[in-house]
């Protein structure tokens, strides 16, 4: 049975709100996010990547199964972020787990539906004024802030190729 997906709100966290995601990290989910999308796994229409967990806006295309597809992102990143952490730093995601030793990601993604363009962009807005809060402090305006969706929003112009505007 061909699966079809309305937009998603997604939101997936570092294991135990761990401080993993330095630029280094960063750029692994940016690359993960670009290739699943020139696959047409998905479309992506925003996101922000936080210290600690990352929010998108994103729909799985037609055909695909959502497990499979978030299965990829945060598999192939976890992978990736083990090769990368010192072996002190890599203690802090050792799991006593039957299917894993080391567990990057928390289970169970929290994932909210985007039936109507007003939640969307709700989402959107929350997702870009993300950094700004104020325990965060990361930016002064939202497309200020790199690892964001928010400057291709504010001014059309964005360093990541694989960004949708949510009204195409």
């Amino acid at each position: 049975m061909l699966k079809s997906y309305h937009p998603e709100f997604l939101t997936a966290t570092i294991l135990n709100w761990q401080h993993l995601l330095s630029d280094e990290f960063k750029q692994i989910i940016i690359d993960t996010l670009g290739w699943l999308a020139r696959q047409k796994r998905c479309t992506i229409y925003g996101f922000v990547i936080m210290p600690n967990h990352i929010h998108l806006l994103w729909k799985i295309e037609d055909g695909f199964d959502r497990a499979n597809v978030q299965g990829a992102l945060l598999s192939f990143t976890a992978h990736e972020f083990k090769k990368r952490v010192d072996n002190t730093q890599l203690q802090n995601y050792q799991v006593n787990l039957a299917d894993r030793v080391f567990q990057f990601w928390q289970r169970d993604c929290m994932i909210k539906e985007c039936c109507g363009e007003e939640f969307l962009k709700q989402k959107l807005d929350y997702i870009h004024q993300n950094p700004l809060q104020s325990h965060w402090g990361l930016s002064d305006l939202p497309e200020n802030y790199y690892w964001s969706s928010a400057s291709f929003y504010e001014n059309g112009e964005s360093p990541f190729g694989f960004i949708t505007h949510y009204k195409e």
